[in-house]
């Protein structure tokens, strides 16, 4: 086998390995999710799970909000009293927890993840 020939099939061996890394790394954020769900009981007792969750943006609970959240996914969370994830008030929720709101206290309208 040529010493070129050699050189080609190594450079196109040392390229694909760089390209198909990169690639890898590229799509590894893609669609991450807090695996597990988000368990929480609406102010008319009604309980909805909402099974993992993208670990980006923010997620609106039912319009009535939550007065209890279990965490049971992997990663954790942040609750919120506005639907936007904003403003005082939050409650920090580490994975497999749980929190009730106090009885005067405004119900959870949206979380957010730690990751």
């Amino acid at each position: 086998m040529p010493v070129i020939d050699r050189r080609r099939r190594r450079l196109g061996i040392a390229a694909q390995a760089v390209f198909l890394t990169l690639t890898v790394a590229g799509c590894s954020g893609l669609g991450r999710t807090a695996v597990g769900p988000v368990i929480y009981t609406t102010e008319r007792d009604a309980v909805i799970e909402v099974n993992s969750p993208s670990v980006k943006g923010c997620h609106r609970l039912a319009p009535a909000g939550a007065k209890e959240v279990a965490n049971e996914t992997l990663v954790d969370i942040v609750l919120y009293r506005t639907p936007d994830c904003t403003g005082k008030g939050t409650t920090y929720l580490a994975t497999t927890f749980s929190d009730v709101n106090a009885p005067n206290a405004g119900p959870w309208r949206s979380f957010s993840t730690i990751h």
